[in-house]
């Protein structure tokens, strides 16, 4: 017999198996000899109150064994021979396409501008030690995308797109640990994630797919309105209707948020969060936060939470200073981070494009120079103002990947932070006035937002946190346009913009089902 429970228990109950079973005895009145296996399947921590609780929905197995697996396997047959789907971009969103492409009968062929998973972590590793980045291959390209090496926090909202269980199980069916099916706000590891996404190239490269690294589109083939093809900087051309999970083509200007990471002592938050001057103690995760306001007509956010993690250069080319979060599976490091940003609509950058700011850039940066060709109605004017932050956080950073930075509570009142706190951040800070340099809208509604999270949680706003400039990649800054129904770019047949880079994906698990419904997409066209 099997059944199920839903309880509401102390975090060390939740910790240990045999205190698991006892509750059931003593609580439910089940009999411990009967009691044969437990099973989580679903785990959440409730610290609203003084008094910790972890939510359980455990399944209890009573005179039998469990029979089934943790997870559900997908099969994937081999498809050499099979008709051909070209895939742009080895992140989420492409590798999910290829390996539903798989599921469907379809013979994926991915490129990648990038490295493989591996050799990107050589190139990593130069950013913080020579202030070198590889425009090729960083922490944003190469294959796993951005989310390869940013914890692979897997939490989404975007269930309303297609099926959450069915990403996370292909990812334990991969290596991933199954409690990633159980925790509420799932996540992999910077240090795991890498592993997995070998197994699932592995996988596509088993079942008769292809991929090429270090490969990058240069051209789309299109005859008659419809995509044959593409061409590839390596001379070779490969046939077939395109799934693209980078931006390429016809785009339109979108919404994102914009800020930085905020870095507090692990311990600080996990006091906060807990509500306990001693911290977690020995049965809790290091604590998480989540933080939103209106102020001023735009919404103020934490983004991106990486309790006990590190704050990482994510620049993808020279002159940039680009800030993001990781973490290990165990989440053990002495330091929190998130990114805290501010929305920003194209509307917004109305006033900033006849501000003199706006061409700094373009005067000292060459390469920059057609920033001054943007306006609030250009499709890239949000791309060209992220490019102007990354620039003068450069700038302000000593012209290396050291990153300028300032403690929370002096950008609040606008004053100099004279020393810094120790960081996780490897290239090292350099303190500087935020509140002078940013954007005006951007950091009077930051500062502003602070003041509110420091109320509604004691000692959150405290000078022992650090503001790290900046945080630019929320999202895409652009959307490749393209139809509801059918997915498939507005103007070419046989070309379906997909993912996170063409602005349709927020997260590694929403890119992965935006990936799988492209490909569904792709079946469809050849039906």
């Amino acid at each position: 017999m099997i059944q199920e429970y839903q309880l509401r228990v102390l975090p060390e109950v939740a910790a240990n198996e045999q205190r698991l079973k006892e509750y059931l005895v003593h609580e439910k009145g089940l009999n411990a000899r009967e009691i044969t296996a437990t099973r989580i399947l679903k785990r959440s921590i409730d610290a609203r109150q003084r008094t910790i609780y972890v939510n359980l929905n455990v399944r209890a197995y009573l005179n039998e064994m469990p029979k089934e697996d943790e997870y559900q396997h997908t099969l994937y047959n081999n498809v050499e021979g099979k008709p051909q789907v070209i895939v742009v971009g080895a992140g989420p969103g492409g590798l999910f396409a290829a390996l539903r492409l798989i599921e469907l009968g379809l013979r994926p062929v991915i490129v990648e501008r990038g490295k493989d998973v591996r050799e990107r972590k050589k190139d990593l590793a130069q950013i913080s030690r020579q202030q070198l980045v590889n425009p090729e291959s960083n922490y944003s390209f190469g294959e796993g995308g951005a989310g390869a090496y940013s914890d692979g926090k897997l939490y989404t909202r975007s269930k309303k797109r297609g099926n959450v269980d069915k990403i996370l199980n292909v990812f334990c069916q991969h290596g991933a640990s199954t409690s990633i099916l159980v925790d509420a706000h799932p996540h992999i590891g910077t240090d795991k994630l890498p592993r997995v996404i070998e197994n699932m190239r592995n996988t596509i490269i088993q079942c008769g797919g292809e991929v090429h690294f270090e490969t990058r589109m240069d051209a789309l083939l299109i005859e008659k309105d419809e995509v044959k093809g593409i061409e590839t900087n390596t001379g070779k051309t490969f046939l077939g209707p395109v799934i693209l999970a980078t931006d390429n083509v016809e785009i339109e200007a979108k919404g994102i948020a914009v800020g930085v990471r905020l870095e507090h002592p692990a311990t600080l938050i996990d006091q906060i969060q807990y509500h306990n001057r001693n911290g977690r103690g020995k049965y809790l995760p290091a604590a998480e936060y989540s933080f939103v306001n209106q102020v001023d007509g735009r919404g103020v956010y934490s983004f991106c939470m990486c309790p006990g993690g590190f704050v990482v250069p994510a620049a993808s080319g020279p002159e940039q200073i680009v800030v993001n979060g990781m973490s290990p599976s165990n989440r053990g490091s002495r330091w929190s981070n998130s990114g805290m940003v501010v929305e920003l609509r194209p509307e917004d950058l109305e006033q900033f494009t006849i501000d003199n700011l706006q061409f700094t850039i373009a005067m000292q940066h060459d390469s920059a120079a057609n920033c001054q060709l943007s306006t609030a109605n250009s499709p890239l004017s949000m791309m060209h103002f992220q490019e102007y932050l990354e620039y003068l956080c450069w700038q302000q950073g000593n012209m290396k990947q050291t990153a300028p930075a300032q403690r929370m509570v002096d950008f609040t009142k606008k004053k100099l932070s004279y020393d810094l706190p120790e960081t996780s951040y490897a290239p090292g800070l350099v303190s500087s006035p935020l509140h002078f340099w940013m954007p005006s809208f951007i950091a009077e509604r930051l500062s502003k937002g602070f003041q509110l999270f420091g109320k509604y949680s004691r000692g959150f706003l405290t000078n022992e946190a650090t503001m790290i400039g900046v945080e630019t990649r929320t999202s895409a800054p652009v959307r490749i346009t393209r139809d509801k129904e059918t997915l498939q770019h507005v103007r070419v047949k046989g070309l379906f913009p997909c993912g996170e880079g063409a602005g349709y994906a927020g997260g590694i698990v929403s890119a992965g089902i935006d990936g799988e419904r492209c490909a569904e997409a792709a079946k469809a066209f050849f039906d």
